[in-house]
């Protein structure tokens, strides 16, 4: 049995990667979440007015890698305390989100955030929001996989792999062996 979980970390290109690499998780499309169908595009959603957030759908073996695991990779894969930027990407859809299903999922996002906080994990406070789930709509095609298709990509090069390298050094128990 799998379930998923959508998040976003800024370009879904790089989180997509970061994911798409651990044991129990069998599918990481790229796409969008936060508003309406009509805009969920790349050229609508790159002006920054539509309320998506470019986002990753996690789909996962709970058997195999727990929620709670997914949410420390997370963390550690992009910085949860900018607001609405990551890197060089600005805008609302690079913000930092965790959209949740259901309220199991709800709870154990607002416990990780509230766990990392008192652990003082990051220099400043974490930004993330947590906003409910209504949709998920995949990315156009050429989106998808774009850092494995893509490897030599300048943007690929330059933010993709060495959020992939930092991924697989921290866990590298739970990175999957071909």
């Amino acid at each position: 049995m799998s379930e998923t979980i959508v998040l976003a970390g800024g370009c879904f290109w790089c989180t997509e990667a970061a994911f798409e690499q651990l044991a129990g998780v069998s599918d990481v499309p790229s796409g969008y979440a936060g508003g309406a169908k009509e805009t969920a595009n790349y050229k609508r959603v790159c002006g920054g007015d539509t309320g998506h957030a470019e986002v990753i759908k996690v789909t996962y073996a709970p058997a195999l890698i727990s929620l709670d695991t997914l949410l420390n990779v997370f963390f550690d894969a992009h910085d949860p305390t900018t607001l609405n930027r990551q890197g060089a990407d600005m805008g609302t859809q690079y913000r930092s989100a965790i959209f949740y299903a259901d309220d199991p999922q709800k709870q154990a996002s607002e416990a990780k955030i509230k766990e990392l906080t008192e652990k003082k994990k990051f220099p400043a406070k974490i930004v993330t929001t947590l906003e409910p789930l209504v949709e998920f709509f995949p990315a156009e095609e050429y989106h998808q996989g774009y850092a494995q298709l893509n490897p030599d990509q300048p943007y690929i090069q330059g933010a993709a792999i060495p959020k992939v390298c930092k991924i697989r050094a921290k866990y590298a128990d739970l990175i999957q062996r071909d």
